[in-house]
């Protein structure tokens, strides 16, 4: 088992940047890929990133590209993401997520384990 806990949520004005976190215990994290989501009411969870187990691959939704930044600290247990820019369509409940198909996914399907999620709140 796998526990990740997302923090760095929070209300900010459009342009402005914040910084995700997501801990997580239990098992190696280092064995796992990482991945970022996003939820807004009454619509599908999306692919945000993904980072590879060692932090060599790197994956970026179209929406986000040059905006956001994922990365891994696999001595602290911790995957961040970056964010700036932030525009009103990124408000939305953001979670984390640990794969075992250790070189990334875009798909939700292919992680095991989840946060329970951060409000992100973008306001124009």
């Amino acid at each position: 088992q796998v526990q990740l806990v997302e923090s760095g949520g929070g209300l900010v004005q459009a342009g402005g940047s914040l910084r995700l976190s997501c801990a997580a215990s239990g098992r190696t994290f280092g064995n796992y890929a990482m991945g970022w989501f996003r939820q807004v009411p009454g619509k599908e969870r999306e692919f945000v990133a993904a980072i590879s187990w060692r932090g060599g691959n790197l994956y970026y939704a179209d929406s986000v590209k040059g905006r956001f930044t994922i990365s891994r600290d696999n001595a602290k247990n911790t995957v961040y993401l970056q964010m700036n820019s932030l525009k009103p369509d990124d408000t939305a409940v953001y979670y984390c997520a640990a794969s075992t198909r250790i070189a990334g996914s875009r798909d939700q399907y292919g992680y095991n384990y989840w946060g329970q999620g951060t409000q992100v709140t973008v306001s124009s």
